[in-house]
């Protein structure tokens, strides 16, 4: 889980960012679920619901990106709320929600989860 989160600040590519924090939310998921809690069992599947819509709406919204720009490193992105900024809202609140913001679901999800492991 560390590791994996350590990577995902290394990265440039934005679909490599997305890919690896996503290895790292499903580490916490798997962590609540082997706890053999309620909460960690409940909070892996709110986890993994709300990761299904989060990280599949942010890999769309990237290639929408992409498409358009013909590139996926973040250094090329900055300015994009001034030509887009219907699109940069909805990246910036599944950003929000990829992070585990107070909430939404993949917050509900790693809290539990958490809560699950340490008990």
């Amino acid at each position: 889980m560390i590791y994996s989160s350590l990577t995902t600040i290394r990265q440039i590519d934005i679909k490599r960012i997305i890919a690896y924090s996503s290895i790292a939310h499903m580490n916490i998921g798997i962590l609540g679920l082997f706890s053999l809690t309620q909460q960690g069992v409940d909070g892996a599947m709110y986890l993994m619901l709300g990761h299904g819509f989060v990280s599949g709406a942010l890999f769309f919204l990237i290639g929408v990106l992409y498409d358009r720009y013909h590139t996926r490193l973040i250094y090329y992105y900055g300015g994009l709320v001034e030509t887009m900024p219907v699109y940069a809202l909805l990246l910036f609140i599944c950003t929000i929600a990829n992070v585990g913001f107070p909430g939404t679901c993949n917050f509900v999800g790693e809290l539990l989860s958490l809560i699950g492991i340490f008990l």
